[in-house]
């Protein structure tokens, strides 16, 4: 019998469908599964593979949020057989490390981005460095990111950054609302390439590092990002509708 993890956002539709799906499949625990199905949106969705990323699991998304660019279409029936013909991607995380005045170092993963906002009303400089080598002296923006390109599409893309084919081995460092270099829009990188930011006249212009959205670290003096391409999630998608194909069809809308 195929063994079925249900994980619900708190959101009251995604709850219903949780246990609509309950009572017609059952449900086990993530570390016994053979799959992970998490019902909600594409937040719901990176909180899942975090919280699984342990597990060798591969995590089936059904859409009961809103945009759902990592979700499948939600439908109670057929649940098994969708599963068996699924197609997989196995997309890996950025790991940042963010430095603060004090010494401390916090570590974190990110599927999607990591993004350094400035923290109060005077626009952040940064100065960047690829596989240390400085490569700009100063960027002065409302802040930067560096993005996974299964992430390209998010908040890299809503700050005027390119789409990355899924399977390109390719990151996007990407600025927001630049200043100077005037509308300077970033650049892209081998994954390989570690990517280190200092926060210039940090105690003036405050900046705060986050991954994912989360793990938020304020008052950052250094911000170092590369790959970790040992870490691994495996996300499932029906046929014909996977990341390489949504990454492409969102260029076109």
């Amino acid at each position: 019998m195929t063994k079925i993890a249900f994980m619900a956002s708190r959101a009251e539709i995604a709850e219903s469908a949780r246990k609509t799906l309950i009572e017609a499949y059952g449900n086990h625990d993530p570390e016994d599964a053979d799959f992970i199905v998490a019902l909600g949106g594409d937040g719901f969705m990176l909180q899942t593979l975090h919280d699984t990323q342990h597990l060798d699991t591969p995590v089936y998304g059904m859409n009961c949020g809103t945009v759902g660019f990592l979700m499948n279409e939600y439908a109670p029936g057929g649940l098994i057989e969708r599963l068996d013909v699924a197609e997989e991607e196995v997309i890996h995380p950025l790991a940042m490390r963010a430095v603060t005045p004090d010494g401390a170092v916090h570590d974190a993963l990110a599927i999607n981005e990591v993004s350094l906002l400035r923290q109060g009303p005077q626009v952040a400089k940064l100065r960047i460095s690829v596989d240390g080598r400085v490569r700009m002296e100063e960027l002065v923006a409302d802040g930067a990111l560096v993005s996974t390109p299964a992430g390209s599409t998010a908040y890299n893309y809503s700050a005027h950054g390119p789409i990355v084919p899924i399977g390109s081995q390719v990151l996007a460092l990407t600025a927001m609302s630049a200043f100077r270099p005037r509308r300077w829009r970033g650049a892209l990188l081998p994954s390989a390439a570690e990517v280190r930011f200092d926060v210039l006249q940090h105690e003036k212009r405050p900046v705060m590092a986050e991954a994912d959205s989360r793990s938020a670290v304020r008052n950052v003096l250094t911000v170092v990002i590369r790959s970790r391409p040992e870490v691994r999630h495996r996300i499932l998608f029906d046929p014909g509708h996977g990341l390489e194909e949504r990454l492409i069809r969102e260029q076109f809308v």
